[in-house]
């Protein structure tokens, strides 16, 4: 894991997130490892493509979230699929469930990353899907801004 500017070492990042739906609010939670799983997400063996989160019973989880087994783990290694809860205050607990019922978004996680403290994070966001011409219109914009910047540079 590299360590960023922030002072955080990212472990995992959904890129697709970003492509798949549009992001409308972002949050930190805490998230509750085993032993053995905080020592494959320091090691970055961690991967949130297919993840997501729900609440139940005025609880976060996160559900799709691979953590692969620790290898010296042995006896001690959990099932690597297996649902997370997540750490969030009962403020933004309530918060959550008026905007995935009542306006129905998704909670999808942007990135895990171990903070300054040595901390595993959880960078959730709240957002809505996309359609696929919505899609291509960012791609389309994105290709244009390129060329834009291309065209500048050239000019300089």
């Amino acid at each position: 894991m590299k360590k960023n500017d922030d002072g955080y070492k990212l472990a995992a990042n959904n890129k697709k997130a970003r492509h798949d739906y549009f992001i409308e609010e972002t949050l930190e939670a805490g998230i509750v490892l085993t032993g053995t799983e905080i020592k494959s997400v320091r090691e970055g063996k961690v991967s949130i493509k297919e993840s997501f989160a729900r609440v139940d019973n005025g609880e976060v989880w996160l559900y799709g979230m691979n953590i692969s087994p620790y290898k010296q783990g042995n006896r001690f290694n959990v099932d690597p699929l297996r649902p997370r809860k997540l750490l969030l205050h009962k403020k933004e607990i309530r918060k959550l469930i008026g905007k995935v019922t009542l306006q129905g978004l998704t909670l999808v996680p942007l990135k895990i990353y171990i903070n300054h403290k040595g901390l595993a994070k959880v960078e959730l966001a709240v957002a809505r899907g996309k359609k696929n011409y919505d899609k291509r219109d960012t791609m389309a914009k994105r290709d244009a801004d390129r060329k834009i910047d291309r065209a500048v540079k050239n000019w300089r």
